[in-house]
């Protein structure tokens, strides 16, 4: 996304001022999300940055993905979907969904495994405490490295679960 220096426009435009307002950011963020081509603005005749009323919606949608932890260069790539020079469809807002859905899905899945093993083991291998022996006995989960294991994506939900239930009959008492 780039700036121009000036830029006849029919569609309202906002000022920096107005759209940090009206996004409910500060003016150092948008500058920021411009330089990083998140959105764009132009210079009026004045020498002024304006803002199409299209980058409030991204700028909204740059501050939700950052709520939900996403990165800049991914919210990057999913607004990369989506018109530069007009406000997008809802077609186009749902292929940009799309973008991201199996991203939140994972995430979403590792936040309840993580909430559901707080308190007992993640699967990191360190055998520093009591439980980590009936968890992982004789350090099986070395055998993918270093790290907590029962959180990582890439280990079948169903060898975690494994590894619980033999870890659930080995438990004395």
């Amino acid at each position: 996304m780039q700036n121009t220096t000036a830029r006849a426009s029919s569609q309202p435009t906002l000022s920096v001022g107005e759209l940090a307002k009206r996004a409910g950011v500060a003016v150092s963020a948008l500058h920021f999300y411009e330089r990083r081509g998140l959105i764009a603005s132009y210079r009026s005749t004045g020498n002024q940055r304006r803002f199409p009323r299209s980058m409030l919606r991204r700028v909204s949608v740059i501050k939700a993905a950052q709520s939900l932890g996403l990165s800049l260069d991914e919210v990057a790539d999913a607004l990369a979907v989506l018109p530069e020079d007009r406000a997008p469809s809802s077609a186009e807002w749902d292929a940009m969904a799309q973008h991201w859905r199996a991203n939140l899905d994972m995430r979403i899945k590792r936040l309840e495994l993580l909430r559901d093993l707080l308190s007992g083991c993640i699967g990191c291998g360190c055998l520093s405490t009591e439980i980590c022996p009936l968890r992982n006995p004789e350090d099986k989960l070395a055998a993918y490295g270093a790290g907590p294991h029962f959180l990582d994506p890439d280990i079948l939900a169903e060898e975690v679960a494994r590894v619980m239930a033999a870890s659930e009959r080995n438990r004395p008492g």
